[in-house]
């Protein structure tokens, strides 16, 4: 075994291993950005093919000042329909999707297959809310992304009936996965494409 570990670290002399980090990233963008190569690598990898990620958490009061949001994030969230609020919070929720977009774009530059790793794969991003003024949740803002190997019709905007259940699309995700689930909470049917 010694031998063939010694093997193997000659044959690897010239990898570089970097030092470890001390700790999570001071700055958010950089944390997120970390977090997402790590998830990349592990879709590319194959160690797994289901996450969760969550942007922020609920309550922060997290300031984005790479944006020019020097208020919470939470306190900007129930902005009280004040125009000045609503800004900020629309900054934030861009700088959010453009993460997310930066994301999505580096998995679309790795090649999968006949395509790319974005070609087999079905990402939901969205949010808990439709307006955190009111705690209202209906209608979440959501979008699906990917090709989810050729189950995934892209290019379109799904509107479903009113107060269609969110698990409605959460089920037919899991069915285009081969889960074969009939039912899911409160889901009523899937989401015709």
């Amino acid at each position: 075994r010694l031998a063939r570990a010694e093997s193997q670290v000659a044959a690897n002399a010239d990898i570089v291993i970097p030092e470890a980090p001390s700790g999570v990233p001071f700055e958010y963008t950089d944390h997120v950005r970390l977090m997402k190569d790590l998830l990349r690598l592990a879709y590319r990898a194959d160690i797994t093919r289901v996450f969760t990620f969550m942007m922020g958490r609920e309550v922060s009061n997290r300031t984005y000042t790479q944006v020019g949001v020097t208020e919470g994030h939470h306190a900007v969230s129930h902005h009280q329909n004040k125009a000045e609020k609503l800004e900020m919070l629309s900054r934030i929720q861009a700088f959010h999707i453009g993460l997310f977009g930066e994301f999505v774009a580096k998995l679309d530059e790795i090649p999968d297959g006949d395509g790319s790793l974005l070609d087999n794969t079905m990402l939901l991003y969205g949010s808990n809310m439709s307006n955190s003024n009111a705690h209202d949740h209906y209608p979440l803002p959501t979008v699906t992304v990917g090709g989810g190997r050729g189950r995934l019709k892209g290019g379109q905007h799904v509107l479903c009936a009113e107060h269609t259940p969110m698990t409605n699309l959460l089920l037919t995700l899991l069915n285009k996965a081969d889960v074969g689930a009939e039912s899911l909470g409160d889901s009523t049917g899937t989401i015709v494409e």
